[in-house]
């Protein structure tokens, strides 16, 4: 195997690559989003989720569905249970990304804190979703 090896990018590969580079590149407004829909809901809802398909939207991920889907799967997502109950909301923001049938775990501990990227982006959450989903359209292409 070389390491600079030409073989086209697997979809797997590509879908994590696209949303990685978008959370990068929108901490600030992902962040205010967050702790937006945090005030409004706290934990009542779910974990905040980036659904790829069929378009990329937001969506919530229930506790409950998540810990079915830990069982369906031999417990190899508890370490994203772990993370998703124990997130300090103040701090950081936890997400889930969900592609063709998997699962990618979004945390970052943006600077500044959740709650002061709300205050500075100066957009309610309906107008930080709308904002977030065009941009997630355009640069997220599976």
């Amino acid at each position: 195997m070389f390491f600079g090896s030409t073989q086209p990018e697997s979809a797997d590969n590509k879908w994590r690559r696209q949303l990685d580079r978008f959370v990068k590149e929108n901490q600030p407004e992902l962040a205010a989003l967050f702790w937006g829909l945090w005030l409004e809901n706290g934990k009542s809802q779910g974990t905040i989720g980036i659904d790829l398909q069929p378009a990329p939207h937001f969506v919530y991920c229930p506790q409950d569905e998540i810990e079915k889907l830990n069982d369906k799967v031999e417990n190899r997502l508890q370490e994203i249970l772990g993370i998703v109950a124990n997130h300090q909301p103040e701090r950081e923001v936890v997400m889930i990304g969900i592609g063709k049938g998997e699962i990618k775990l979004i945390q970052f501990a943006p600077e500044p804190t959740p709650p002061d990227c709300f205050a500075q982006v100066g957009k309610d959450v309906d107008g930080l979703l709308e904002l977030l989903e065009q941009r997630m359209q355009e640069q997220i292409v599976i």
